[in-house]
């Protein structure tokens, strides 16, 4: 499956190709070349899950090492069509250009890691280490995120965030003991926990930083430690990926 994943994986380059310079063009233009992503992304996901179908079920966090980077792909394009859509029609300097030049990066450097991953589970050598740097690389995506001054749909308790720092904890143990072993499968089994535990805590944090019984001081102080849990926690991951 292979070849079938770099030939569409190549096509979804060209279409995101199509969709920026789309913003600057018809509104037919922008709807052709919208269409056409949603459709590779379709074909993508597919043979992705062909892929990972074929490693086999008793490699099963391998499989989930692909779904998450195909996952990944998705959601950046999903973020970079509502860029698109954003820019349409706007002048150059306007700043929602910026933001769309931002999606088209962040998309490519997704379909980028995907191939890597792709690449690396056939070497088990170098399985657990692609994850982790595909680990790292989605939470710093989700930081960034974490860190925009967008609200969040729902406001959670201060309770739920307290709730989702166990996770961290778990993660964090798992991660030194994978640091400690230096198994590939250690390694894969923390980048798949390490992704989960972090971006459940920064949804966690930001919710409860906007439920409406919490001051100005108090969000500020919890996005300020959102932030250094997750930097620390980084830190953590960059120093299991060097041993």
């Amino acid at each position: 499956h292979r070849e079938n994943i770099l030939k569409t994986a190549k096509a979804l380059v060209e279409d995101t190709k199509l969709l920026v310079s789309g913003a600057a063009s018809s509104q037919d233009k922008l709807a052709q070349a919208a269409q056409s992503s949603a459709n590779t992304i379709t074909q993508l996901a597919e043979v992705v899950k062909l892929g990972a179908a074929s490693l086999g079920s008793d490699d099963p966090e391998t499989q989930v090492v692909l779904i998450n980077a195909i996952k990944d792909v998705a959601k950046a394009l999903s973020d970079l069509i509502g860029a698109t859509k954003g820019a349409a029609s706007k002048p150059a300097d306007d700043p929602s250009m910026y933001q769309l030049k931002g999606a088209a990066k962040v998309m490519v450097t997704n379909v980028t890691s995907l191939l890597k991953t792709v690449k690396a589970v056939e070497d088990e050598a170098t399985r657990g280490t692609r994850a982790l740097e595909a680990t790292i690389e989605y939470i710093k995506q989700e930081l960034t995120v974490f860190q925009s001054s967008e609200v969040p749909e729902k406001a959670s308790s201060p309770e739920e965030s307290i709730r989702m720092t166990k996770g961290i904890t778990m993660a964090t143990a798992k991660a030194v003991a994978a640091g400690n072993s230096c198994r590939q499968e250690d390694v894969i089994a923390t980048a798949n926990l390490s992704r989960k535990a972090v971006a459940d805590m920064l949804t966690a944090c930001k919710q409860a930083s906007y439920h409406p019984d919490v001051s100005e001081e108090v969000r500020e102080r919890a996005l300020r430690f959102g932030t250094e849990c997750t930097l620390g926690y980084l830190e953590l991951l960059e120093h299991v990926l060097l041993v």
